[in-house]
């Protein structure tokens, strides 16, 4: 019984602890990328305000587009997901954890 369950809460516990650190980093990095991405922004558009460049809104929701098509990609991430369930549980137990701490 013990053979069988030690595996089991080291991934639980490994899950759990490097869900935790990932939620934290991946907060604090995503206010700091919104922060640099809102000044561009603003930048951009003061500097098309004073008619020192045009900006096309056309190409620009075009290249969002093709970013946010991209996301499909991550299907095989599922899979691993669902092959290590204690592990991948645990981890986004922490990672939810972590999101709310940082």
């Amino acid at each position: 019984m013990v053979e069988i369950l030690t595996p089991l809460l080291t991934q639980l516990g490994v899950g759990g602890v490097a869900g935790l650190c990932t939620g934290y980093a991946l907060k604090k990095m995503g206010k700091i990328a919104a922060f640099i991405i809102g000044i561009a922004f603003i930048g951009l558009e003061l500097l098309a305000y004073q008619g020192i460049i045009n900006i096309n809104y056309d190409a620009l929701q075009q290249w969002g587009s093709g970013l946010i098509g991209q996301v499909g990609a991550l299907e095989g991430v599922m899979t691993l997901i669902i092959a290590n369930m204690p592990f991948a549980a645990s981890f986004l137990v922490g990672l939810a954890i972590g999101i709310k701490m940082g």
